[in-house]
């Protein structure tokens, strides 16, 4: 999965740096630890304040722990200091079997002093983490969800204070955890106010990244809340990114294969319900009618197919295209709707493509000779996660020297060969696969590569040549005497 952080190191560089990462236990203290958790469908946004304090001078290098549980459905994880906009270095260190966790280090931008301090607020988007409850649902029932998560946050370091704010879109919650036998507490362990349930304060816990904390000590918590929106998923996602210098276009071509992981529609489905519901403005919770995209801005010939044919139950409102580099929320907004109401349970696949000028996109570099293209990675359904993604960019016929640069590593990379019409001996193409995407990874695919001057000259000439071949065989036929007596 997808994480926006730098890949991880090598098992040799593994073997002798984490040592020095779990030593470094002494090195910090928590001085406080607050988890914000925001509950919501498919996404869940956790973000946790560090409040640190270095207990020896030139303390640079925080380590962060996560669970197993945790790690395994964090598909985004971001470091900042309270109150900048600057991201933090992260490095990934993988699982230490030790302590049954895994470990990250944050670069602070300066090494502290003895008894400095500084916030370090840590960002993460969990995917699948929730599911509904009840599982099925009939259409006029309305839909819940649950959440499991761990009653502490993991640190190596130890820390005075620790609390964790679990909020709820809504003040409809049926049921919460409210653990028993535990420690570092002598108030009540959870209390509820309005749609937030908070656990906690702890008091002076010990190094928590440790298995024998895990074992003995963690607590698992669970909130079972209302939920008023759709669960959307993209089972899997086929984006094809086609250059054309000849045509000075790029195309973009998604095949959304798009889930509703709501709870499963109990019995038929009554378009009689349907439509008095939308008379009343009640529509069904787990049921969704359509869904808004923002779009590249400049776009035209947009299509949107599926199956059956063209689906004209959409409309596209575009906007002009912006220079590139300029810092703009310009964007075009389509309003997609299914051919029909998409229930908990239920699947539809579509084709969604347009076409873009190619000058928004790319570039030209003097010093190197080479053509720069910036490639959208993808086009985010909101509140969504996209489980499998494929990735293709097509480059121009006879493309050399190629080089691209991901803004996330992905799980895999190749260059191979893609054959079109017109086509002698076929376009670049490269293959980019991603797990767990989510808005977040909105980031932009740098594609650097060269056209010589024959490969312009390739298609024309490729086109005279079957012109040509075809006169010369009609000329040639209607020169052949094919008849067996001449009369």
């Amino acid at each position: 999965m997808p994480r926006h952080w730098r890949a991880p190191l090598s098992f040799l560089l593994y073997i002798f740096v984490l040592p020095l990462c779990t030593s470094a236990a002494n090195s910090f203290e928590n001085t406080a630890i607050v988890r914000t958790v925001e509950l919501a469908g498919a996404l869940v946004h956790v973000t946790t304040t560090y409040a640190v304090k270095a207990l020896e001078d030139g303390s640079s290098v925080y380590t962060i722990a996560l669970g197993e549980q945790e790690h395994a459905h964090t598909s985004w994880l971001e470091a900042k200091l309270k109150g900048q906009s600057a991201v933090l270095p992260l490095e990934d260190f993988g699982y230490h079997p030790e302590s049954g966790v895994f470990l990250y280090t944050v670069e602070l931008p300066k090494a502290l002093e003895t008894n400095a301090t500084a916030n370090l607020v840590v960002e993460t988007i969990l995917t699948h983490s929730t599911y509904p409850w009840p599982q099925e649902a009939a259409q006029q029932d309305p839909q819940s969800l649950k959440y499991h998560t761990d009653l502490f946050v993991l640190s190596p370091y130890k820390t005075a204070v620790q609390r964790t704010k679990i909020r709820s879109p809504n003040p409809a919650i049926h049921s919460y955890t409210d653990p028993e036998n535990v420690e570092f507490t002598t108030d009540a362990v959870v209390t509820k106010a309005g749609a937030t349930i908070t656990y906690g304060p702890f008091y002076e816990i010990p190094p928590s990244a440790t298995q024998d904390f895990v074992d003995t000590k963690q607590k698992q918590v669970t909130v079972h809340y209302s939920y008023d929106h759709p669960v959307l998923e993209v089972k899997k996602l086929e984006r094809a990114v086609e250059i054309s210098h000849w045509g000075a276009n790029l195309n973009v071509e998604n095949k959304i294969f798009l889930h509703n992981a709501g709870p499963r529609l109990k019995g038929h489905f009554s378009r009689l319900e349907y439509q008095t519901q939308n008379y009343f403005g009640r529509p069904a919770a787990h049921m969704m009618a359509g869904v808004n995209l923002l779009l590249p801005p400049g776009i035209h010939s947009v299509y949107y197919t599926d199956l059956i044919g063209n689906v004209s139950t959409s409309h596209l409102r575009s906007t002009p295209s912006v220079p590139k580099g300029a810092n703009t929320n310009s964007f075009s907004l389509l309003e997609l709707r299914p051919r029909y109401p998409l229930m908990g349970g239920w699947n539809y696949s579509f084709t969604l493509g347009w076409d873009s000028p190619l000058q928004d996109y790319a570039g030209y570099d003097k010093a190197t000779g080479k053509y720069v293209v910036g490639v959208p990675l993808i086009t985010a359904i909101p509140t969504a996660v996209v489980d499998d993604a494929e990735i293709t960019i097509i480059l121009p016929e006879g493309a050399t020297d190629i080089d691209y640069f991901a803004p996330y590593p992905a799980l895999s990379e190749y260059i191979s060969k893609h054959i079109t019409y017109l086509d002698t001996i076929g376009r670049p193409k490269i293959t980019l696969k991603y797990k767990d995407l989510t808005d977040r990874h909105s980031g932009t695919i740098y594609v650097t590569y060269k056209v010589p001057f024959r490969a312009h000259l390739q298609k024309p000439l490729a086109v005279a040549t079957a012109f040509i071949g075809v006169f010369a065989v009609a000329l040639a036929w209607k020169r052949v005497d094919v008849r067996i007596r001449r009369k």
